[in-house]
């Protein structure tokens, strides 16, 4: 099996693409790529068997009927717009957002509000060009493409992911946390490349939270959740730890 992270960025400057190839009793990482562009990434889609991006696959529902009624200067008396939090936090998290806060306490960014905004622009891009590929893109998971978040597949694995987005200290402390909980799987060298960049850490952890997606270990939308899923997006958090990733 290949699985394929990708820690994506609003241009190529910060975007990181991971393969992992799944063999014997090895995981072994194959490519790690800073400065990476949509084509590398698509191509990537028809060459392994799961892709995870770090990305909002799409907007909360009512955010988009929100946006497209205001358009519509006929349509705004008929809003029901009270502007209090819990009506503004409808528009800001998708459905797959509140799963994620359910279980791991903490928010996701919101991609109608927050920074993720422009990213998730391109990612919608990025998934029209997988599409073009021939690879069936499927927003809730259930193909090749799936979407990660790999501080939280981190946390529900049972690390301390304080401060590693930002402090190289923390990423080498996290690191070697996780190759002591996971012997099998060998870096080729690239250590030192996650200690120094945010961007490649998360595109490994994505790559191999994809492949906890792949073999089934992860909370997929439920049957009410699904169409839903479908246009929103949805996050593939990990249900098993990190061992049972391992090949063998």
């Amino acid at each position: 099996m290949l699985t394929a992270g990708v820690d994506l960025a609003a241009e190529n400057k910060g975007t990181a693409l991971a393969v992992i190839e799944w063999s014997g009793a090895r995981a072994t990482l194959a490519e790690l790529t800073l400065g990476v562009g949509d084509a590398a990434i698509a191509d990537a889609a028809t060459a392994v068997d799961k892709l995870g991006i770090d990305c909002a696959f799409g907007w909360p529902d009512e955010f988009v009927s929100f946006v497209v009624a205001n358009a519509d200067h006929e349509s705004v008396d008929g809003l029901e717009v009270d502007g209090g939090m819990d009506w503004r936090r409808t528009l800001a998290y998708r459905e797959t957002d509140r799963e994620v806060r359910a279980k791991t306490g903490r928010w996701p960014l919101s991609v109608s509000t927050d920074r993720l905004g422009l990213t998730a622009m391109r990612c919608a891009g990025l998934l029209g060009r997988i599409q073009a590929r021939g690879v069936e893109v499927d927003r809730s998971g259930a193909g090749v493409v799936v979407e990660i978040y790999p501080g939280a597949s981190l946390r529900l694995w049972g690390f301390d992911t304080t401060g590693y987005r930002v402090g190289a200290t923390a990423r080498e402390l996290l690191l070697a946390q996780i190759l002591d909980a996971a012997p099998w799987l060998d870096l080729q060298g690239s250590a030192d490349l996650m200690v120094r960049s945010g961007d490649a850490f998360d595109a490994v952890i994505a790559a191999l939270a994809s492949r906890s997606a792949a073999l089934g270990h992860y909370d997929a939308p439920a049957p009410e959740q699904l169409a839903r899923a479908r246009r929103e997006g949805w996050t593939a958090l990990p249900t098993a730890p990190l061992s049972a990733l391992h090949p063998a």
